[in-house]
Protein backbone atom coordinates (compact mmCIF):
# COMPACT_ATOMS: atom_id res chain seq x y z
CA UNK A 1 0.00 0.00 0.00
CA UNK A 2 1.71 3.36 -0.84
CA UNK A 3 0.13 6.67 -1.70
CA UNK A 4 3.41 7.65 -3.99
CA UNK A 5 6.19 6.57 -5.76
CA UNK A 6 9.87 7.34 -6.51
CA UNK A 7 11.21 8.18 -10.08
CA UNK A 8 14.63 8.64 -10.90
CA UNK A 9 15.17 8.80 -7.06
CA UNK A 10 12.66 11.27 -7.13
CA UNK A 11 9.07 11.45 -4.92
CA UNK A 12 6.06 11.57 -6.91
CA UNK A 13 2.19 11.51 -6.01
CA UNK A 14 0.63 11.25 -9.12
CA UNK A 15 -0.12 7.43 -9.80
CA UNK A 16 -2.23 4.86 -10.16
CA UNK A 17 -2.57 0.99 -9.96
CA UNK A 18 -6.16 0.73 -12.08
CA UNK A 19 -6.29 -0.26 -15.21
CA UNK A 20 -8.72 1.11 -17.80
CA UNK A 21 -11.36 -1.36 -16.32
CA UNK A 22 -10.96 0.03 -12.59
CA UNK A 23 -9.72 -3.09 -11.78
CA UNK A 24 -6.58 -2.99 -8.87
CA UNK A 25 -3.27 -4.05 -10.16
CA UNK A 26 -0.95 -4.52 -8.16
CA UNK A 27 2.60 -3.15 -9.11
CA UNK A 28 5.56 -5.49 -8.74
CA UNK A 29 8.64 -5.81 -6.57
CA UNK A 30 11.94 -5.04 -7.29
CA UNK A 31 14.38 -6.13 -5.15
CA UNK A 32 14.54 -10.29 -5.65
CA UNK A 33 17.85 -11.13 -3.96
CA UNK A 34 18.03 -13.85 -1.46
CA UNK A 35 19.99 -14.83 1.30
CA UNK A 36 21.35 -18.18 1.41
CA UNK A 37 22.86 -20.02 4.36
CA UNK A 38 26.20 -20.87 2.43
CA UNK A 39 26.75 -17.63 1.07
CA UNK A 40 26.80 -18.36 -2.34
CA UNK A 41 24.12 -15.79 -3.40
CA UNK A 42 26.27 -12.91 -2.15
CA UNK A 43 24.41 -12.80 0.96
CA UNK A 44 25.29 -15.09 3.65
CA UNK A 45 22.94 -15.99 6.18
CA UNK A 46 24.48 -14.82 9.71
CA UNK A 47 23.23 -13.10 12.80
CA UNK A 48 23.48 -9.53 13.12
CA UNK A 49 24.41 -8.76 9.24
CA UNK A 50 20.44 -7.85 8.61
CA UNK A 51 17.71 -5.65 9.21
CA UNK A 52 14.21 -5.80 8.21
CA UNK A 53 11.93 -2.89 8.36
CA UNK A 54 8.03 -3.43 8.69
CA UNK A 55 4.63 -2.08 9.03
CA UNK A 56 2.75 -3.92 11.94
CA UNK A 57 -0.89 -2.39 10.04
CA UNK A 58 -0.01 -4.08 7.25
CA UNK A 59 -0.63 -7.93 6.02
CA UNK A 60 2.53 -8.44 3.38
CA UNK A 61 5.33 -6.93 6.10
CA UNK A 62 3.19 -8.86 8.84
CA UNK A 63 4.15 -12.08 7.58
CA UNK A 64 7.61 -11.72 8.14
CA UNK A 65 7.51 -10.08 11.55
CA UNK A 66 5.22 -13.82 12.29
CA UNK A 67 8.17 -15.72 10.63
CA UNK A 68 10.50 -13.75 12.78
CA UNK A 69 9.06 -14.32 15.77
CA UNK A 70 8.70 -18.13 15.11
CA UNK A 71 11.86 -19.38 14.09
CA UNK A 72 13.52 -17.16 17.27
CA UNK A 73 15.28 -14.67 14.88
CA UNK A 74 14.73 -11.67 16.94
CA UNK A 75 18.45 -11.28 18.08
CA UNK A 76 19.58 -12.38 14.43
CA UNK A 77 17.57 -9.79 12.51
CA UNK A 78 16.95 -6.70 13.95
CA UNK A 79 13.73 -4.88 13.23
CA UNK A 80 12.25 -1.49 12.43
CA UNK A 81 8.74 -0.66 12.35
CA UNK A 82 7.06 2.51 10.80
CA UNK A 83 4.42 4.74 11.95
CA UNK A 84 1.27 2.91 11.37
CA UNK A 85 -0.57 6.21 8.89
CA UNK A 86 1.09 6.31 5.23
CA UNK A 87 0.91 9.94 4.50
CA UNK A 88 1.32 11.46 0.90
CA UNK A 89 4.99 11.66 1.84
CA UNK A 90 4.83 7.63 2.06
CA UNK A 91 6.32 5.21 4.94
CA UNK A 92 7.99 7.33 7.97
CA UNK A 93 9.09 6.50 11.21
CA UNK A 94 8.19 8.40 14.30
CA UNK A 95 8.01 7.62 17.80
CA UNK A 96 4.10 6.65 18.12
CA UNK A 97 3.67 3.57 20.70
CA UNK A 98 4.48 0.25 18.91
CA UNK A 99 7.04 2.00 16.00
CA UNK A 100 11.06 1.35 16.57
CA UNK A 101 12.82 4.13 14.33
CA UNK A 102 15.57 3.15 12.00
CA UNK A 103 18.33 2.67 14.07
CA UNK A 104 20.52 1.53 11.34
CA UNK A 105 20.33 3.90 8.55
CA UNK A 106 18.36 7.00 10.58
CA UNK A 107 16.39 7.99 8.04
CA UNK A 108 12.61 9.47 8.66
CA UNK A 109 10.98 8.23 5.63
CA UNK A 110 11.84 4.83 3.92
CA UNK A 111 11.93 5.93 0.96
CA UNK A 112 15.47 7.22 1.95
CA UNK A 113 16.29 3.40 2.30
CA UNK A 114 15.56 2.70 -1.21
CA UNK A 115 17.29 5.45 -2.80
CA UNK A 116 20.00 4.75 -0.19
CA UNK A 117 20.06 1.10 -2.64
CA UNK A 118 19.53 3.13 -5.39
CA UNK A 119 19.91 6.47 -6.10
CA UNK A 120 18.15 5.88 -9.33
CA UNK A 121 15.02 3.86 -7.99
CA UNK A 122 11.73 3.44 -9.39
CA UNK A 123 8.84 2.30 -8.14
CA UNK A 124 6.44 1.70 -4.93
CA UNK A 125 8.23 2.54 -1.67
CA UNK A 126 7.00 -0.90 -0.05
CA UNK A 127 6.89 -2.71 3.29
CA UNK A 128 8.61 -5.18 4.28
CA UNK A 129 12.15 -4.54 3.67
CA UNK A 130 14.91 -6.46 4.43
CA UNK A 131 18.28 -4.72 4.37
CA UNK A 132 21.90 -5.95 4.10
CA UNK A 133 24.09 -3.70 6.62
CA UNK A 134 27.12 -5.38 5.14
CA UNK A 135 26.98 -3.82 1.69
CA UNK A 136 24.30 -1.53 2.57
CA UNK A 137 21.50 -2.36 -0.10
CA UNK A 138 18.01 -3.78 0.01
CA UNK A 139 18.35 -7.47 -0.28
CA UNK A 140 14.60 -7.89 -0.86
CA UNK A 141 11.69 -6.29 -0.46
CA UNK A 142 9.01 -9.30 -1.52
CA UNK A 143 7.14 -10.50 1.76
CA UNK A 144 6.69 -14.29 0.12
CA UNK A 145 10.83 -14.68 -0.89
CA UNK A 146 11.45 -13.22 2.71
CA UNK A 147 9.85 -15.49 5.48
CA UNK A 148 11.06 -18.86 2.69
CA UNK A 149 14.74 -17.56 3.64
CA UNK A 150 14.15 -16.81 7.23
CA UNK A 151 12.04 -20.42 7.43
CA UNK A 152 14.97 -21.89 5.35
CA UNK A 153 18.15 -20.27 5.40
CA UNK A 154 18.58 -19.19 8.74
CA UNK A 155 17.70 -22.72 10.73
CA UNK A 156 21.12 -22.84 11.95
CA UNK A 157 20.19 -19.49 13.78
CA UNK A 158 16.45 -20.34 15.40
CA UNK A 159 15.93 -20.90 18.50
CA UNK A 160 12.74 -22.74 18.16
CA UNK A 161 13.47 -25.37 15.71
CA UNK A 162 10.44 -24.71 14.40
CA UNK A 163 9.74 -25.47 10.28
CA UNK A 164 7.16 -24.29 8.12
CA UNK A 165 8.26 -25.47 4.83
CA UNK A 166 8.70 -29.18 5.79
CA UNK A 167 10.21 -31.42 2.52
CA UNK A 168 7.05 -33.75 2.41
CA UNK A 169 4.62 -30.41 2.42
CA UNK A 170 6.61 -28.60 -0.14
CA UNK A 171 4.71 -28.89 -3.34
CA UNK A 172 1.65 -28.39 -1.69
CA UNK A 173 2.73 -25.24 0.46
CA UNK A 174 3.63 -23.28 -2.59
CA UNK A 175 0.85 -24.41 -4.62
CA UNK A 176 -1.16 -23.23 -1.43
CA UNK A 177 -0.31 -19.96 -1.34
CA UNK A 178 -0.53 -19.46 -5.08
CA UNK A 179 -4.29 -20.28 -4.83
CA UNK A 180 -4.46 -17.82 -1.64
CA UNK A 181 -2.98 -15.40 -3.22
CA UNK A 182 -5.27 -14.02 -5.86
CA UNK A 183 -8.93 -14.02 -4.45
CA UNK A 184 -7.79 -13.99 -1.08
CA UNK A 185 -4.82 -11.97 -0.14
CA UNK A 186 -4.96 -9.90 -3.12
CA UNK A 187 -8.46 -9.76 -3.53
CA UNK A 188 -9.20 -7.76 -0.31
CA UNK A 189 -7.44 -4.87 -2.45
CA UNK A 190 -9.40 -5.71 -5.78
CA UNK A 191 -12.34 -5.12 -4.01
CA UNK A 192 -11.48 -2.09 -1.75
CA UNK A 193 -9.54 -0.15 -4.75
CA UNK A 194 -11.85 -1.01 -7.59
CA UNK A 195 -12.77 1.73 -9.35
CA UNK A 196 -15.76 0.32 -11.10
CA UNK A 197 -18.98 -1.45 -10.05
CA UNK A 198 -18.26 -4.54 -12.39
CA UNK A 199 -14.78 -4.58 -10.87
CA UNK A 200 -15.39 -4.78 -7.76
CA UNK A 201 -18.23 -7.01 -8.08
CA UNK A 202 -15.89 -9.66 -9.90
CA UNK A 203 -13.16 -9.17 -7.04
CA UNK A 204 -15.59 -9.85 -4.14
CA UNK A 205 -17.51 -12.34 -5.71
CA UNK A 206 -13.93 -14.27 -5.83
CA UNK A 207 -13.03 -13.24 -2.44
CA UNK A 208 -16.23 -14.86 -1.04
CA UNK A 209 -16.34 -18.10 -2.90
CA UNK A 210 -12.72 -18.79 -1.91
CA UNK A 211 -13.82 -18.15 1.55
CA UNK A 212 -16.44 -20.28 1.45
CA UNK A 213 -13.91 -23.27 -0.18
CA UNK A 214 -11.32 -22.46 3.28
CA UNK A 215 -14.51 -23.01 5.35
CA UNK A 216 -15.65 -26.11 4.19
CA UNK A 217 -12.34 -27.53 3.78
CA UNK A 218 -10.63 -26.27 7.09
CA UNK A 219 -14.16 -28.48 8.88
CA UNK A 220 -12.06 -31.70 8.33
CA UNK A 221 -8.24 -30.15 8.72
CA UNK A 222 -6.72 -27.92 11.74
CA UNK A 223 -4.32 -26.27 8.97
CA UNK A 224 -4.67 -25.07 5.37
CA UNK A 225 -1.93 -28.47 4.05
CA UNK A 226 -3.05 -30.89 6.82
CA UNK A 227 -1.85 -31.24 10.66
CA UNK A 228 0.83 -28.50 10.11
CA UNK A 229 1.46 -25.16 10.71
CA UNK A 230 3.33 -24.11 7.88
CA UNK A 231 4.38 -20.75 5.96
CA UNK A 232 0.55 -21.03 4.01
CA UNK A 233 -1.23 -20.32 7.30
CA UNK A 234 1.29 -17.46 7.95
CA UNK A 235 -0.03 -15.74 4.69
CA UNK A 236 -3.59 -16.47 4.98
CA UNK A 237 -3.73 -15.48 8.76
CA UNK A 238 -2.31 -11.85 8.02
CA UNK A 239 -5.17 -11.30 5.51
CA UNK A 240 -7.85 -13.01 7.95
CA UNK A 241 -6.69 -11.25 11.00
CA UNK A 242 -7.56 -7.65 9.02
CA UNK A 243 -11.11 -8.47 7.83
CA UNK A 244 -13.24 -7.65 10.51
CA UNK A 245 -11.17 -4.79 11.37
CA UNK A 246 -10.29 -3.22 8.07
CA UNK A 247 -11.73 -5.17 4.69
CA UNK A 248 -15.36 -6.00 5.71
CA UNK A 249 -15.83 -1.85 6.32
CA UNK A 250 -13.43 0.13 4.38
CA UNK A 251 -12.85 -2.09 1.21
CA UNK A 252 -16.91 -3.33 1.42
CA UNK A 253 -15.77 -6.75 1.41
CA UNK A 254 -19.16 -7.19 3.28
CA UNK A 255 -20.95 -10.26 2.08
CA UNK A 256 -20.02 -11.98 5.44
CA UNK A 257 -18.10 -11.19 8.09
CA UNK A 258 -14.91 -13.40 9.35
CA UNK A 259 -17.32 -14.22 12.53
CA UNK A 260 -19.37 -15.81 10.44
CA UNK A 261 -17.53 -18.50 9.28
CA UNK A 262 -17.32 -20.60 12.42
CA UNK A 263 -14.19 -22.59 10.89
CA UNK A 264 -12.35 -19.74 9.83
CA UNK A 265 -13.19 -18.08 12.57
CA UNK A 266 -11.97 -20.49 14.95
CA UNK A 267 -8.89 -21.23 12.72
CA UNK A 268 -7.60 -17.48 12.67
CA UNK A 269 -8.20 -17.34 16.48
CA UNK A 270 -5.98 -20.57 16.61
CA UNK A 271 -3.29 -19.01 14.52
CA UNK A 272 -3.65 -15.55 16.85
CA UNK A 273 -3.38 -17.74 19.93
CA UNK A 274 0.28 -19.71 18.57
CA UNK A 275 3.31 -18.94 21.05
CA UNK A 276 4.65 -15.48 19.51
CA UNK A 277 1.84 -14.43 17.06
CA UNK A 278 -0.03 -12.12 19.20
CA UNK A 279 3.03 -10.22 20.42
CA UNK A 280 3.21 -9.07 17.13
CA UNK A 281 -0.02 -8.12 16.09
CA UNK A 282 -1.63 -4.88 16.91
CA UNK A 283 -5.23 -3.86 16.26
CA UNK A 284 -4.60 -0.32 16.59
CA UNK A 285 -2.01 -0.08 14.13
CA UNK A 286 -3.83 -1.91 11.27
CA UNK A 287 -7.27 0.14 11.99
CA UNK A 288 -5.31 3.97 11.80
CA UNK A 289 -3.52 2.59 8.78
CA UNK A 290 -6.61 1.57 6.56
CA UNK A 291 -8.92 4.20 8.16
CA UNK A 292 -6.51 7.47 8.36
CA UNK A 293 -4.27 6.30 5.69
CA UNK A 294 -6.42 5.76 2.66
CA UNK A 295 -7.99 8.95 2.27
CA UNK A 296 -9.58 8.23 -1.49
CA UNK A 297 -11.88 5.99 0.87
CA UNK A 298 -12.37 7.20 4.59
CA UNK A 299 -11.62 11.32 3.10
CA UNK A 300 -12.49 12.38 7.21
CA UNK A 301 -10.08 9.97 8.90
CA UNK A 302 -11.95 8.86 11.33
CA UNK A 303 -11.16 5.78 13.07
CA UNK A 304 -14.10 3.25 14.12
CA UNK A 305 -13.47 2.21 17.78
CA UNK A 306 -14.85 -0.92 17.24
CA UNK A 307 -15.52 -3.86 16.27
CA UNK A 308 -15.15 -5.89 19.35
CA UNK A 309 -13.24 -8.45 18.59
CA UNK A 310 -11.64 -11.45 21.17
CA UNK A 311 -8.88 -13.35 18.50
CA UNK A 312 -8.11 -15.22 22.08
CA UNK A 313 -11.73 -17.07 22.53
CA UNK A 314 -11.85 -20.84 22.98
CA UNK A 315 -11.82 -22.67 19.33
CA UNK A 316 -10.93 -26.28 19.67
CA UNK A 317 -9.18 -26.98 16.55
CA UNK A 318 -6.60 -29.15 18.05
CA UNK A 319 -8.91 -31.63 17.97
CA UNK A 320 -8.21 -31.75 13.69
CA UNK A 321 -4.68 -32.59 14.66
CA UNK A 322 -4.76 -35.99 13.83
CA UNK A 323 -7.85 -36.16 10.45
CA UNK A 324 -5.40 -34.67 7.76
CA UNK A 325 -7.59 -34.37 4.59
CA UNK A 326 -5.79 -31.83 2.40
CA UNK A 327 -7.90 -29.11 0.40
CA UNK A 328 -7.54 -29.50 -2.57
Amino acid sequence: MALGMLVDGKWVKDWTERDEKGRFNRMPTHFHNWVTADGSSGFKAEPGRYHLYISLGCPWAHRTVIMQKLKGLGEVISLSIVDPVISEEGWAFSDAPGCIPDTVNGTHYLREVYTLADSHYSGRVTVPVLWDKQTGTIVNNESRQIIRMFDTEFTTFSTTGADLYPEDLQQHIDQTIDEIYQPINNGVYRSGFANSQAAYEEAVTELFAALDRWEKGLENQRYLCGDRLTEADICMFTTLFRFDLAYHGLFKCNLRRLVDYPNLWGYLCDLYQHPGVAEVCNMEHIKRLYYAGIPQLNPNRIIPIGPAIDFSAPHDRARLSNRETAVR
